[in-house]
């Protein structure tokens, strides 16, 4: 059943902040001329969203939080100078950035270099129109919210190579033809992990499949973990994370497509960046891990703060997945995202599509079936990602599990001159 509990007249109830904005707007309808209260509601939904959750997660949870975390992965501090435990050093970086000066190629494009961190920006902020917070605290709750969703999100490559073009630089234009080819090859099986998602829901809504999840008291990761990891690599692909940051790899092309950036140019493509990711999160936890919903505990607790603890807990595998594996060759990549991912996005898909058609027409779509799915799709996403990696080659037990030194590797070995020539 749909929460219906959270919607209620009472303006200062905090479990459901959709009550606040609508008596601000009807309070407004009143006394501003006609057509002022859509705009009015524009403001409040950029407000609520992106100023007062988005842009405050970016400091603490995705600079801060992120730097403490990567370090103590790395036994290390992280930030601990400015202010009580460092929790000031965002605000610090910030000033940093917009203090410094901004220097712009003699022989780049400077009005397409001007233009693209601006690009950049702007999805970022329209992506959260359709993200649900809330039964009710949701901007655009469109039909189609998927599509929208994974269009506005591919906007950002096409920002990114606009950058890289415009510095007249080779490292920069070969940073930003990594992204473009990244963010084809990555998209594919990520699209075909999620319409295994809109083939079981039955649905194009975010909000519906939250719906979805809650009808049925079981997360869309359980029916669908082969879509989840294929969602989570692709996604961490097409960000530029780490392992997977090879548009920025400083050991290889100094800084991609941002090496001629530098001030608030630069500081607009870094935080805009945890922003995606942030974006990404709250996109994951809304289709595979119930969005504001946890099995009735919004009952109780607010649904939005729900939502975004478990924004959080997601981006922290992205923190965990940098902190802890190294960066990954552009040949591997690119292998991996064709003959590896998108063949399983496809048997997954297959999987679901023949399991929609059991469930509908043998089983009536009665609820207990749906959890023997989530047990059979388990064991076939291991025996996929094991049998296909093997089919592939891989060969854990020839693996070597010790150090070995350059000789044994087959690196290089110097050879001593011979006997009479200089050294």
């Amino acid at each position: 059943m749909r929460v219906q509990f959270l919607a209620t007249d009472n303006w200062y109830d905090l479990r459901d902040l959709s009550n606040l904005s609508s008596a601000i707007l009807d309070g407004l309808d009143k006394i501003a001329p006609q057509g002022v209260v859509y705009v009015a509601a524009a403001l409040i939904g950029f407000v609520a969203a992106f100023l007062i959750f988005v842009l405050p997660s970016q400091l603490f949870v995705g600079v801060l939080g992120e730097r403490k975390l990567i370090g103590r992965i790395q036994s290390r501090y992280g930030p601990n100078r400015v202010g009580p435990y460092g929790v000031l050093q965002p605000i610090a970086d910030a000033l940093k950035l917009l203090t410094k000066e901004s220097l712009t190629p003699v022989a780049a494009d400077r009005l397409v270099m001007y233009m693209a961190p601006v690009l950049f920006v702007m999805p970022a902020v329209l992506m959260w129109a359709v993200i649900p917070f809330g039964p009710n605290m949701i901007f655009a709750d469109i039909p189609v919210a998927l599509v929208y969703f994974l269009a506005i999100s591919s906007l950002p490559v096409l920002a990114s190579f606009m950058a890289g073009w415009s510095h007249n630089n080779k490292y920069s234009l070969f940073g930003a033809m990594r992204i473009v080819a990244m963010a084809i090859s990555y998209e594919i099986p990520l699209v075909l992990s999620l319409l295994g998602v809109v083939v079981l829901t039955e649905t194009l809504s975010l909000q519906e499949m939250v719906f979805w999840q809650d009808r049925f008291d079981i997360w869309l990761f359980a029916v669908q973990p082969l879509a989840m990891i294929i969602y989570f690599i692709a996604v961490s692909a097409e960000l530029n994370r780490t392992p997977t940051d090879i548009a920025e790899a400083e050991s290889e092309i100094v800084a991609g497509y941002l090496t001629e950036y530098s001030g608030m140019k630069w500081g607009l493509f870094y935080g805009m960046d945890i922003g995606y990711a942030l974006g990404a999160a709250a996109f994951g936890v809304t289709v595979f891990f119930g969005g504001w919903t946890l099995f009735g505990l919004e009952e109780w607790v607010p649904a939005w703060m729900i939502f975004v603890v478990k924004v959080w807990a997601f981006y922290f595998l992205f923190i965990w997945t940098r902190g802890t594996l190294p960066r990954l060759r552009i040949d591997q990549l690119m292998s991996f995202a064709w003959k590896y991912m998108l063949p399983l996005a496809l048997f997954n898909l297959l999987i679901i599509c023949t399991e929609r058609i059991l469930w509908t027409d043998a089983f009536d779509g009665d609820k207990p079936f749906i959890y023997l799915f989530a047990i059979a799709n388990i064991i076939f996403a291991g025996l996929l990602i094991l049998g296909w990696a093997r089919l592939l080659g891989y060969r854990p037990e020839r693996t070597q599990t010790r150090p070995r030194m350059v000789q044994e590797a087959g690196g290089y070995v110097p050879v001593a001159p011979a006997r009479g020539e200089g050294r």
